[in-house]
């Protein structure tokens, strides 16, 4: 098994959202990859600068946080269904499985969109990939929260020889966090990347790995026939699978986030939480990404509170309407 630790720099349209193609809002500039085998040693490493077709003048913030500019580009840069070609191939070249590494979800949701614009061929589904933003957060900040990599470079004291914001550079540097942080053994650690989703009931994701359950759903046409689907709302344990008893009903954390506890008799409280995904900008249609996670009691409380908060809100605001209404 290789690890596959890729990171890229990607340009916008200069002038904002009137110059955007809807296709593709970001497009991919440069490709750095790190090859890493089975120990998180170093094998191998990719780069190739790409020569932008539909943002030729990069974005002034782009520009700012590159070292390199559109004449570099230009002048080294080839075409991305070139240079996406030779990454893939050069992934598969030892002839072993490999999986993708990135620092936060957004790459490879990138790489597939900027691939779907050439009408390359599209990369497995569903997609498996270790998000090392989170597996170093789980580890080592406060509440899990998620860090810059400048910030988990310097808390794991790595010596930085490279400059950051430019991605063979920052795909070194998320490498080194693998093979200095400790890690252990990360193969049930990973996520699915939801660029692709489910069109029907038998392409659903349900897996329980890692103390937790991930659930990505079929499509539908609006989040009320969603939350009436019996799988979208269960709450299973996400350590032995068996339903839990409801503590907490769902509830409306925000207008795209729905709550839930339930609590097994085994392995104690789990939260369940909602996600509503649009399907894609040319649909209405909605799919749901749903994960379960052990709480201790003191999250549980938390989130008890949260609903109550929310409700009495709620009513106040419609008090105050019916108020103004009447009036």
């Amino acid at each position: 098994m290789n690890y596959i630790v890729f990171d890229l720099e990607w340009n916008q349209s200069p002038i904002g959202q009137a110059g955007e193609h809807p296709r593709m809002p970001f497009e991919i500039i440069e490709i750095g990859a790190i090859k890493l085998d089975k120990d998180f040693k170093y094998v191998d490493e990719f780069r190739r600068l790409i020569t932008p077709k539909l943002y030729p003048k990069l974005h002034k913030y782009i520009r700012g946080i590159l070292n390199y500019d559109e004449r570099e580009l230009r002048k080294k840069g080839t075409t991305f269904k070139k240079a996406c070609t030779e990454f893939l191939e050069w992934c598969d070249s030892d002839d072993e499985e490999y999986t993708f590494c990135t620092w936060g979800p957004s790459d490879l949701s990138y790489l597939q969109c900027n691939m779907d614009f050439y009408r390359m061929p599209q990369l497995p589904f569903p997609l498996k990939f270790y998000d090392v933003q989170q597996i170093y957060a789980e580890k080592y900040t406060k509440d899990k929260k998620i860090c810059k990599l400048e910030k988990a470079v310097d808390k794991l004291d790595l010596e930085m020889t490279r400059s950051f914001h430019a991605a063979i550079n920052d795909a070194y540097y998320t490498s080194k966090i693998l093979e200095e942080g400790k890690f252990g053994d990360i193969s049930d650690k990973f996520t699915f990347d939801i660029y692709r989703h489910p069109k029907t009931h038998d392409e659903i994701v349900m897996e329980y790995h890692d103390r937790k359950l991930d659930y990505i759903s079929e499509e539908f046409d609006n989040k009320l026939m969603a939350m009436a689907d019996p799988d979208v709302i269960s709450v299973r344990c996400s350590r032995c699978g068996r339903k839990t008893m409801e503590r907490v009903d769902w509830f409306q954390v925000n207008s795209g986030t729905q709550y839930s506890v339930g609590k097994c008799m085994l392995h104690g409280n789990m939260l369940a939480s909602l996600k509503f995904k649009p399907a894609s900008d040319s649909s209405k249609n909605i799919f749901v990404v749903k994960k379960i996670v052990p709480i201790s009691k003191k999250r549980y409380k938390e989130i008890k509170e949260k609903k109550e908060i929310l409700k009495q809100k709620r009513e106040e605001k419609y008090l105050k309407y019916k108020e103004k209404s009447e009036g």
